[in-house]
């Protein structure tokens, strides 16, 4: 039996809350495949196993968080509809699970979002606030108009039940494959790497899981060494849906507690991710989505003979910009 949620403001989640949330998006979010490649192995000298979300609804794992949120809403909250703000992911997911569960929907997004993003967050029935992510804050933006409206604020990765729902990917990959030595997620603000992490210390305890910044934007890192959250001025990076000036309270309470090391990669790195995903695996993945697998090549080495897991986070990007950064 479905348990019902508790109040977000009031718990760290726990593995018991991605099962919860498990149970929710059933028969809403995709259960994605996870992809081999024969190449991707051989360079790696290990089995790697894909956790595709490029292939999620929406085009990204943030589909899983922002329905689990918004299923959570009483009837007041489904009326008065939800705010959120994101670069792009996030605001797609929002939309998509508000269109679905019949509630409005508005998005703040940076006004240099890919146009793909905004295109389809529109598409999806919401409405759009654009901003300017180097001079504004998208958090005071969103939570005026929360405000004004009664509406309900959903944040792009630091909520309990947000982290829920994105701990279903690796509780997917874990069920499939069974347990792995290496698991290499994206990070952004920590909404994904936390969820993973209850997954992985309840599914496949003795895994190393690596969290994968671009080196523009080395926030959760610096945080890790420190022992708290420090913050960044919007880093500059072809990695938007990793943008982020700082993790989580929920976010990185988990991620301190439950993960082995942060580590980076460049631009030019995840180019390459690019490059053989497109190639090789003929999937499209955006520069975010790369993350992971940067890492795992960067450091293939110490991988030689393991059963690695990477979940690919998205395959948001608009395809000029996807040529264009193909072709450099």
């Amino acid at each position: 039996m479905l348990t019902s949620p508790r109040p977000s403001e009031l718990f760290t989640p726990t593995y018991a809350d991605v099962t919860a949330a498990a149970q929710r998006i059933a028969g809403h979010a995709t259960r994605t495949p996870v992809l081999t490649s024969r190449t991707a192995n051989e360079m790696l000298g290990a089995q790697v196993f894909f956790k595709a979300e490029n292939l999620q609804r929406m085009g990204a794992f943030k589909f899983r968080g922002a329905f689990n949120a918004l299923s959570c809403f009483d009837a007041d909250q489904r009326r008065a509809g939800v705010v959120a703000f994101s670069s792009g992911n996030h605001a797609q997911g929002v939309a998509l699970s508000a269109q679905l569960l019949g509630m409005p929907a508005t998005i703040v997004m940076p006004q240099d979002a890919p146009a793909a993003k905004i295109v389809a967050t529109r598409g999806y029935g919401a409405s759009v606030v654009l901003f300017d992510r180097y001079t504004e804050d998208r958090e005071a933006i969103c939570k005026a108009i929360a405000d004004k409206h009664g509406q309900t604020m959903i944040p792009p990765f630091d909520h309990p039940h947000v982290i829920a729902g994105q701990g279903t990917a690796a509780k997917e990959l874990f069920e499939e494959v069974g347990e792995l030595d290496t698991l290499f997620v994206c990070l952004g603000g920590g909404g994904l790497l936390s969820g993973s992490a209850l997954s992985t210390r309840a599914l496949s305890p003795k895994t190393k899981l690596y969290g994968v910044e671009p080196e523009a934007g080395n926030d959760g890192q610096q945080s890790f060494r420190a022992g708290h959250i420090v913050h960044i001025d919007t880093p500059k990076t072809i990695a938007d849906g990793a943008q982020t000036q700082h993790l989580g309270h929920h976010t990185f309470e988990i991620i301190r507690r439950d993960v082995d090391d942060i580590l980076t990669v460049s631009d030019a790195e995840l180019v390459e991710a690019m490059r053989f995903f497109a190639s090789r695996m003929k999937i499209i993945v955006e520069p975010t989505g790369c993350l992971g697998f940067a890492a795992a090549l960067k450091r293939k080495d110490p991988l030689q003979g393991q059963r690695v897991g990477v979940i690919i986070s998205g395959g948001n990007v608009d395809m000029a910009r996807f040529c264009s950064l193909l072709a450099t």
